[in-house]
């Protein structure tokens, strides 16, 4: 993007150097406004698209540049943001630069150096380039994040979006496998039909026939009248079947016949309805287990297994709980009307070291309680809810260290006092650092090397 074309917002609570700043950017002929508080940058964002942001990591206020990071991001993914921050604020950058910032800037700011850091930051952004991401729910539920697993998922979701290519989807229970199922039909070609999704666990026989393939009237008592089925209903488009493992047997077999011959016959009827449907499955089973028991057909999972996607626990992948947050937040405050507008970094702590258990369902759920439950502009530790605050246990599979320590590795007792250590203070580093007896810097590295 050329940079007469960028629009940048500059953040600083310092009125004299953001202006100082605004016309310095100015001059290289880019439309640049400044406002002095994240609030103010909160509705900026919100109103207008806003290219590169500029702000101050420490701002006036419960919000600070972090959260205008989340916030830019979240409005336009393709939104560069440049950080400005002191010395002893270079660790916390570091991390944003994780977060999806851009770069950062040390103070005194060089004028220079920030005109060149613009201009790199617009050459990288194209809004004409066809964006896989841009449907908020591919970007922000789950298939975009730091973790590799997670980037690993979104290259493949590029690649097979386009196709109609069969796709199996396995997770535990809360992964978001019906979002990425959604995201993979919001970016094909079938992304005008229909997208109809059908949970398969607890259905008998005679229901999920009904449900998928539909029925005539006096087909069965109760049927009132002819019903198309689902395969009908998501011709052109994609059918998802949720827990297809738990499909019964003789049922699979049907539907084995309409995959192989795209040939539907209602309940009832005589007559095939021939249909051009994409089908996406899920599991929360291991299929070739299930298989070795005779309660899977083989033929079947290799039907449906075009391309197969693991979904992560939510726990392995803590880098994109951050993000996640924002979106569920932001979706919370809509939903709602609340005026809350981020969260606090010890908060935030102690949700990014919580196991999530339930994974994504679960967050969001925490996340719309924590916003319907505060009474203030910003969530804190005090709105988490008393479970997860309670039962937040140590990652990995390390028992939780008492009694009789003999046999327990360093590490191990290491990496415990540090949990431990974190939630008496409620997240805050600065004060689980001098607890601890160690450098800020070194709890930091500490809790990079133990994934918490």
């Amino acid at each position: 993007m050329d940079i007469k074309e960028t629009s940048i917002l500059i953040v600083d609570d310092e009125r004299h150097h953001a202006d100082g700043l605004v016309e310095a950017v100015e001059k290289n002929c880019a439309h640049a406004i400044a406002v002095y508080n994240a609030k103010n940058a909160f509705e900026i964002l919100e109103n207008e698209r806003i290219d590169i942001v500029v702000t101050d990591l420490k701002l006036d206020g419960p919000q600070d540049g972090l959260a205008v990071l989340g916030q830019a991001k979240k409005r336009n993914p393709q939104c560069a943001v440049i950080l400005i921050t002191a010395y002893a604020s270079i660790e916390n950058c570091k991390d944003a630069i994780k977060r999806g910032a851009f770069d950062y800037l040390v103070k005194p700011i060089d004028i220079d150096q920030l005109r060149t850091v613009i201009v790199q930051a617009a050459s990288k952004i194209n809004y004409a380039k066809p964006r896989v991401e841009a449907d908020e729910e591919f970007f922000f539920e789950g298939v975009r994040g730091e973790n590799p697993k997670t980037t690993h998922i979104f290259d493949v979701l590029r690649r097979v979006s386009p196709t109609n290519i069969s796709v199996l989807i396995e997770g535990s229970s809360g992964t978001g496998k019906e979002l990425i199922a959604r995201a993979i039909h919001n970016n094909s070609h079938r992304s005008h039909k229909a997208f109809k999704p059908l949970n398969c666990a607890g259905l008998t026989e005679s229901l999920l026939e009904s449900e998928l393939f539909g029925h005539t009237k006096g087909s069965f008592t109760g049927a009132t009248g002819d019903r198309k089925g689902l395969f009908e209903e998501a011709d052109g488009g994609t059918l998802f079947l949720d827990e297809i493992g738990d499909m019964p047997l003789n049922m699979q077999a049907k539907l084995l016949r309409v995959l192989e011959d795209g040939l539907v016959t209602p309940v009832g009827s005589n007559k095939s309805v021939l249909v051009d449907v994409r089908v996406i499955s899920a599991t929360n089973h291991d299929l070739l287990e299930l298989i070795e028991k005779n309660k899977f057909r083989q033929d079947l999972y290799f039907r449906i297994k075009g391309v197969s996607i693991m979904l992560a626990p939510l726990k392995e992948r803590a880098e994109d709980i951050p993000e996640l947050i924002s979106y569920f937040l932001d979706e919370s405050t809509r939903e709602t009307g609340s005026d809350v507008m981020g969260i606090t970094e010890p908060a935030l702590m102690i949700l990014m070291n919580y196991d999530w258990p339930g994974n994504i369902r679960q967050l969001r759920n925490a996340i719309r309680t924590m916003v319907v439950m505060c009474d203030r502009d910003i969530l804190d530790v005090r709105d988490i809810p008393p479970d997860i605050h309670q039962l937040r246990q140590i990652t990995g599979t390390s028992e939780k260290v008492t009694g009789d320590l003999a046999g327990i590795s360093l590490n191990e007792l290491e990496k415990q006092a540090i949990v431990d250590t974190l939630a008496k203070t409620g997240g805050n580093r600065e004060a689980a650092a001098k607890t601890l007896g160690i450098g800020e810097r070194t709890l930091y590295r500490k809790i990079k090397e133990y994934n918490l």
